[in-house]
């Protein structure tokens, strides 16, 4: 286990991986090669003879194999399969493995097709095939283990100056032309080549002979989904020491046309390397021994055709790293610090470092924590966390800790809801058409009808707004007119997205108004219908009519006008011991032949009143003869507890109770 030397300065936004893949380090005996599609490295003692280890962060393996001359490049097939070695400049040697019974010796062998040709590399692409790339072009082989036979698939003539491969989206970029900037990317499908359209890069100051544009200064990535090519450039005609480098974005439209999208400013010079992190365009600059860190997703300036961007921090240096001595007992814990941005490292995409010499393979990794302290515009860190992977829980610390902070970020506030629920309405439109396959209706012209491409951005819906932040203002010191107004605006931004607000908001608000005593706020809000009508609301309304009286009939008003609650007004009127007027109200809404006679019956004898319970009784006798020509009850109203109750007091006969019960009844029916 390597460890981490815990620096003064906590401010460092990039580390390297605590636990790096450990391999033998290069030395007179030993040649080290990487293989960037399997992330392999390969550590070749003697040419072989003495033994190979493989190291990844999925495999270790070692074997032996013949020394049958200096290797120049090894790679195992993606399915470790097959292994692939180059010892010439024209042919690629094939040996088959198994996890079994591990390396056979027997070779078998392919060159390259094309007269004088010399290969420049190989590349392991789909299942067993393998492309050629050599200064000639490139060729497409399919390799068959079982015969130990190579197959010629597909070939492209082209002058190649160097290739870059991307196992991502399986893209080739090959350099031609005399000062090599003219490029060919070509897209590799399963048994096919596929050209896009042929571009040029900007040619900057050259020394005579050398290439316009370099291998080590290009890179390929995927960013957010997009196949990219990633170069970087000095302006044409200054010097590297005027500090005028640049990075130059280009982006990959739907595997056909390339164009420059974006500029990265590094306003330095120098050796520059590049990784990416989490679609994060990082850029190390060995000179300062910092990194800066860029994101082209976020707002940028535009000079109408490309977006130029600045770094989104100060440039800081990699965390400092210690490495943990072999053989150090466990009492002792010996480290030793690495040197960051040693002259030894290698940088390979997306997001590896090598030192051969230390023998070490990292993985670069951010600290959003530390961003959290770098970034000060609001807005931005916002957007920011929410376009991280796995960023969720800082998203909503920062949030939290903004909400919090008022009247001081007031101003942001309002915006922050905006975009999160801008992503939160794509999320729920995307979710719609994957289920039924229509779009979300939109009646607001604040909405954006072009739905965002939302794969990678973080989604804060509602129930985490409410778990994580808005439920917790009990325990927060934030004024409760500052609480009113968080939780009013939250709900105008998700109006204004057309997203339907959830009761438990809507109950907050309320309650929190109660708390406040502010109740001529919340009857406005009922009145003016800001707060959305809802079963769950009027019964909180009801459970607030001893905190404030008139919340009784604002819940009786809500119920009525949403239509489908005559069940819970009838029981609403019932518990008020209202009989009469609930017998009214399930006549006038056509439902009193469904309704149970036992729950009038049952509260009418509660109340004690001998009157109105006869007049209950002799209105649900009226409806046994009206429904089933008879007085009785049938037995499933299970009503025979009232009918004994009505012959205890009554004795049989109205006893003088006619007029009165008459009329009441009468008064019912009316």
């Amino acid at each position: 286990m390597e460890t981490s030397s815990v620096g003064e300065n906590e401010d460092y936004y990039l580390e390297l991986s605590a636990d790096p893949v450990r391999f033998e380090a290069v030395s007179p005996l030993t040649n080290v090669f990487f293989d960037d599609s399997n992330k392999q490295v390969f550590a070749v003692r003697s040419g072989g003879v003495t033994g190979v280890l493989v190291k990844g962060p999925e495999h270790n393996l070692s074997f032996r194999m013949d020394d049958k001359g200096p290797i120049i490049s090894i790679k195992f097939s993606p399915d470790m399969n097959i292994l692939a070695v180059q010892r010439t400049n024209t042919s690629v040697e094939f040996l088959n493995y198994s996890s079994v019974s591990g390396l056979d010796n027997a070779e078998y062998s392919q060159s390259c097709k094309g007269k004088n040709a010399t290969i420049l590399g190989f590349i392991w692409t789909h299942s067993n095939e393998i492309l050629l790339v050599t200064d000639h072009g490139v060729e497409l082989f399919l390799v068959v283990p079982e015969k130990r036979h190579v197959k010629a698939l597909k070939s492209l003539s082209l002058g190649v100056n160097w290739f870059v491969f991307c196992p991502q989206s399986y893209l080739v970029l090959l350099s031609s032309g005399t000062i090599g900037n003219q490029m060919q990317a070509l897209h590799i499908t399963p048994g096919n080549l596929h050209k896009l359209t042929k571009f040029e890069m900007e040619v900057g100051t050259t020394k005579p002979g050398k290439l316009a544009v370099s291998e080590r200064d290009v890179a390929l990535a995927v960013l957010y989904g997009t196949p990219s090519i990633i170069v970087l450039r000095h302006q044409p005609g200054l010097s590297r020491s005027v500090g005028t480098a640049q990075v130059y974005v280009y982006t990959v439209h739907k595997m056909l046309t390339i164009k420059r999208s974006h500029v990265l400013k590094l306003d330095t010079s120098g050796r520059f390397a590049i990784n990416v992190v989490d679609n994060l365009i990082i850029v190390h600059h060995q000179a300062s021994e910092t990194s800066m860190i860029f994101d082209i997703e976020l707002p940028g300036v535009s000079d109408g055709t490309v977006m130029h961007h600045t770094s989104i921090a100060l440039p800081k240096p990699i965390k400092p790293y210690s490495l943990k001595v072999p053989g150090a007992s466990l009492l002792e814990q010996l480290s030793q610090p690495c040197q960051l941005y040693s002259p030894s490292w290698v940088v390979f995409q997306p997001n590896i470092i090598i030192d051969a010499k230390l023998g070490c393979l990292w993985f670069i990794e951010l600290r959003l924590e530390s961003l959290v302290k770098l970034i000060p515009d609001k807005v931005l860190l916002v957007e920011f966390l929410m376009q991280r992977k796995d960023s969720k829980l800082v998203l909503m610390q920062v949030l939290k800790s903004y909400v919090t902070q008022l009247p001081s970020s007031l101003m942001y506030i309002s915006t922050i809801f905006d975009k999160l629920n801008l992503v939160y309405r794509n999320h729920l439109e995307n979710e719609i058409q994957s289920q039924m396959g229509t779009p979300l209706q939109t009646s607001s012209k604040n909405v954006p009808t072009v739905s965002e491409n939302i794969k990678y951005k973080q989604v804060v819906d509602q129930s985490d707004m409410y778990t994580h932040i808005l439920s917790k203002f009990s325990e927060s010191s934030t004024e409760p007119k500052m609480i009113f107004w968080i939780l009013l605006e939250y709900i105008r931004s998700l109006a204004d997205h057309d997203i339907p607000v959830q009761h438990y908001l809507h109950e907050l608000i309320i309650t929190t108004l109660v708390h406040r005593k502010a109740y001529y706020q919340l009857h406005q809000l009922l009145q003016y219908h800001v707060v959305a009508d809802s079963k769950p609301l009027a019964c909180l309304l009801l459970s607030l009519e001893n905190l404030y009286p008139a919340a009784h009939q604002l819940a009786l008003d809500m119920l009525k006008r949403l239509g489908n609650a005559h069940e819970e007004i009838m029981e609403v009127l019932l518990s008020k011991g209202h009989i009469l007027p609930a017998l009214r109200y399930v006549r006038s809404v056509g439902i009193i032949d469904q309704v149970s006679a036992r729950k009038f019956l049952e509260a009418a004898k509660s109340l004690n009143d001998p009157t109105l319970f006869h007049s209950v009784y002799k209105f649900f006798e009226q409806r046994n003869v009206r429904l089933h020509n008879t007085t009785a009850f049938m037995r499933g109203e299970h009503c025979q507890t009232y009918v004994q109750h009505f012959k205890y007091l009554f004795h049989g006969t109205d006893n003088g109770c006619n007029s009165d019960t008459n009329s009441n009844v009468s008064t019912i029916s009316s």
